[in-house]
């Protein structure tokens, strides 16, 4: 009996041994390179502004959408090649970085031009629809006011062909009612197409507290929403707590929409980044950076995704830390370790990170405040 018993003890130590909870394994995530040579030297002496947005069109070419009347550099007066001119608004490049195309901008456009719309007081937002269109907005606000006043605060966003001739203007110029007008925008940030459908998607978010969704045909608005997919409420303090949540959005800054169709939107002012259905229900939110304050910059500025088939991760641009981080897209949960970048001007290094997208193969195009865009190749997972 003894000797059965020691059998079955022995046995029994064994299967606790192999069961024991040990070493975590760690969880692989993607892992970037910078690309040294991207972008390739602009002509004309061409100097970006401040990053005002980055997106990538079917064909893999990516449009950068900078600021120059906010040029931080110094040029002579006139600007000449030598030491630097403006370039236009709205800059088309190839996945190796070489200059396509450039058009937009009140420093690049005729008066002409300018008369038949109202190019933003400051760029905020590219994208392209299904006819190779592109849509950019502004969130720009003059409190003085300028000579006209439908030029005192963005409220609209322009669409162009790509060579850059006028198509049709959603909104109007000073014309903001609040988070329920159907006919104006309110400071919108970042506009994203949706081709099931043929929609465009805004945050509508500086002024304004909702996602909108307009037909991008015609510009109609369809339908919009706030936060936890609740109607938008103006009323709603600003103030940047984490308790109580707040229930509405503080600040739209960056939104993306995955392949199986949910919209990531990121609350800058209230760290988080909240999803949603494309009729806005809401289905989760992430707080991003926890111990971040709530002051200075937000942690969450812009969404961009994975490159494989399930997009299985969800790339969040951290203007408080200046780094990106990696979550799992369908949990929102951040991946330990798998942040990347830093605070810094070299190769690489990230300052004042501002807007965020990726292309097909996975990799990542990042704007900063300082008029800097650059490739970060995607190389893997870590092993």
């Amino acid at each position: 009996m003894a000797r059965f018993f020691s059998k079955r003890l022995w046995r029994f130590c064994l299967l606790a041994l192999t069961t024991l909870p040990g070493p975590a394994l760690a969880q692989s995530y993607p892992v970037f390179e910078v690309d040294f040579s991207w972008p390739r030297q602009l002509p004309h002496g061409y100097v970006f502004g401040p990053s005002g947005g980055v997106t990538v069109d079917a064909k893999g070419h990516i449009w950068a959408y900078s600021r120059p009347t906010q040029l931080r550099i110094a040029i002579n007066d006139p600007p000449e090649e030598e030491s630097g001119v403006p370039a236009p608004s709205v800059i088309e490049l190839t996945p190796d970085g070489r200059f396509v195309r450039g058009w937009g901008g009140k420093l690049a456009m005729s008066k002409a031009d300018l008369a038949k719309f109202d190019w933003p007081i400051q760029e905020h937002g590219i994208a392209l629809d299904g006819k190779d269109r592109v849509w950019v907005c502004g969130n720009g606000r003059d409190p003085q006011g300028e000579k006209e006043k439908r030029s005192r605060e963005d409220n609209q966003c322009l669409v162009f062909t790509t060579e850059g001739k006028f198509v049709m203007q959603v909104g109007k110029a000073g014309q903001n009612k609040g988070s329920l007008d159907t006919e104006n925008l309110g400071r919108p940030s970042q506009p994203i197409y949706w081709a099931k459908t043929n929609e465009m998607f805004i945050s509508d978010g500086y002024g304004n507290r909702r996602v909108v969704v307009l037909d991008a045909d015609t510009g109609k608005l369809k339908r919009f929403w706030g936060a936890y997919g609740k109607k938008p409420d103006d009323s709603y303090s600003r103030d940047r707590v984490y308790e109580p949540v707040q229930q509405q959005f503080n600040l739209l800054h960056g939104m993306g929409i995955s392949q199986d169709g949910i919209v990531y939107v990121a609350d800058r002012n209230a760290n988080r980044v909240q999803s949603f259905t494309l009729d806005g229900k809401f289905l989760n939110e992430s707080v991003i950076g926890p111990n971040a304050p709530m002051t200075g910059n937000g942690s969450a500025f812009g969404v961009a995704f994975s490159g494989d088939k399930q997009q299985r991760f969800l790339y969040v641009a951290d203007g408080h830390s200046q780094k990106v981080r990696v979550l799992e897209r369908k949990t929102l949960k951040e991946i330990p370790g798998s942040a990347f970048g830093r605070i810094g001007l070299g190769n690489g290094q990230l300052a004042n990170i501002h807007v965020i997208a990726n292309d097909a193969q996975g990799n990542l195009y990042i704007g900063d405040g300082g008029g800097r865009f650059q490739k970060f190749v995607f190389k893997g997972l870590s092993k």
